[in-house]
């Protein structure tokens, strides 16, 4: 049986390791479970392996917000202490505070 441990948690704020954009964790799936057309769509030489957590960003960049699935080999931490402006937050999330946002609702 494959185990997973995710090393991010919901509303902590990371960056890509490669591409220019930051965002919060909304969700996080054990292992890979986007479509396969989406996987084949990234350049093999780039393609992350699929055995590992993959996370829901409310991500942001210098142009737009948008929703980002990216794997944990393609995150870092992100340290700068600024907020994400992300127009969703507040849907999920209660006010930044220490460096995160907090889940408006308990999970089971």
């Amino acid at each position: 049986m494959l185990q997973a441990n995710a090393k991010y948690h919901l509303g902590q704020i990371v960056r890509h390791r490669k591409h220019p954009f930051r965002g919060v964790i909304f969700d996080v799936d054990p292992t890979f479970a986007n479509t396969e057309e989406w996987y084949q769509a990234i350049p093999e030489d780039s393609r992350p392996k699929r055995e590992q957590p993959f996370y829901h960003l409310l991500a942001e960049n210098d142009q737009s917000y948008y929703v980002a699935y990216v794997s944990e080999q393609n995150l870092v931490p992100d340290w700068s202490g600024e907020p994400v402006d992300h127009p969703d937050i507040p849907e999920l999330f209660g006010p930044f505070t220490d460096g995160q946002y907090p889940l408006h609702f308990a999970l089971n």
